[in-house]
């Protein structure tokens, strides 16, 4: 079990899977990416039975009998639930292509795993898999997955910033020369802003959002609603905190900015931390080339636009910010990156 793979043990790889807090993403080696799922279960409590999985068991939060309990085994890019998290692989995968791959002798896996981490939540995504029937287990960081899903240049000697702003956790990375020069993790992702989005229209407008809706953010602000250039109200259905009954609001969406400006200055911080620990050379090369983001809440919109304005630095959205990670991991089974060749000198 590495802890970074080489991209030749990558190329014996049958399967990827990238499990996030929000998403379960499988790829498999000749066809392409197969589930892209919510992680969520749904169990029967008093059988312990898996009742449904992925978007199915997404539809069912707070619609639930008391004796269903909807689950999330993945917390943070860590796997909490090791079991959960493999019947929940197992189900998403499906019977058939457990099968396809139970035909292999010797099934190689590759997972991501968030920057830094700890060796227990590596020993968790490791284990998983095996309970897929894996035998040998590569590990890739999610930065440089994402980072060669997205197109980067990673293995050029110039430096590239890029944010993978997930739903529990924000990672922020400088690459060069296919390698992390300084890294951080930041524990707020999309989740905790559109956590701060439901509490301040609980508590300024005593208006509850049903569980199952769009995310709260798009609801509040849609389009460039972060920057002030933005709608200066919105209406937003939800229903009433003490009646319970239906009722629409006009929010001041310069109120919501503000809402969630405490997650979003923590990635600030974190964006301003990694400027700093990073050789001065490489951050004449990030004024140029800017800041790449990717993951499911990049598209939260006018978060671009919010960190354009904090940094001064250009910021692009890649192509399809969701499934960067997936893709790099995908990229590097089937054989497409080249390995940094640095030859040495012939004398």
């Amino acid at each position: 079990m590495t802890g970074s793979a080489s991209l030749d043990q990558l190329r014996r790889c049958h399967i990827a899977v990238d499990l996030g807090a929000a998403r379960t993403r499988v790829f498999v080696k000749g066809a392409g990416l197969v589930v892209d799922q919510p992680s969520v279960a749904a169990v029967n409590t008093r059988t312990g039975s898996l009742i449904a999985v992925g978007e199915f068991a997404e539809r069912m939060t707070g619609r639930t009998p008391g004796y269903i309990r909807v689950v999330r085994p993945v917390s943070g890019g860590s796997v909490v639930d090791i079991e959960m998290a493999q019947r929940m692989l197992r189900h998403l995968i499906g019977e058939k292509l457990r099968r396809a791959l139970r035909r292999k002798p010797r099934l190689r896996a590759a997972a991501c795993t968030p920057h830094d981490a700890d060796p227990l939540a590596q020993r968790a995504a490791v284990e998983t898999m095996v309970g897929l029937g894996a035998r040998r287990v590569e590990l890739v960081d999610t930065l440089l997955a994402a980072a060669v899903g997205c197109g980067l240049p990673v293995e050029r000697p110039e430096a590239t910033m890029i944010l993978v702003c997930g739903a529990a956790t924000t990672q922020v990375a400088v690459l060069s020369l296919g390698s992390i020069v300084t890294a951080e993790r930041i524990a707020v992702g999309g989740d905790a802003i559109d956590h701060a989005i439901v509490q301040h229209l609980r508590h300024r407008h005593e208006l509850m959002l049903p569980s199952q809706s769009v995310r709260p953010l798009q609801l509040a602000l849609s389009g460039n609603g972060l920057t002030p250039h933005g709608p200066t109200s919105t209406e937003i259905h939800g229903r009433d905190v003490a009646t319970g009954l239906a009722r629409s609001v006009r929010v001041d969406t310069a109120a919501v900015r503000d809402a969630i400006h405490t997650p979003l200055t923590a990635v600030l911080d974190g964006i301003g931390k990694v400027l700093r620990d990073c050789p001065p050379d490489l951050v004449a090369d990030l004024a140029d080339r800017g800041i790449m983001m990717v993951g499911g809440s990049a598209l939260l919109p006018g978060l671009d636009q919010m960190l354009r304005d904090a940094t001064g630095m250009p910021v692009h959205i890649a192509e399809r910010p969701d499934v960067c990670a997936i893709l790099g991991l995908g990229a590097m089974l089937e054989g497409r990156i080249a390995p940094m060749l640095l030859d040495p000198l012939s004398g």
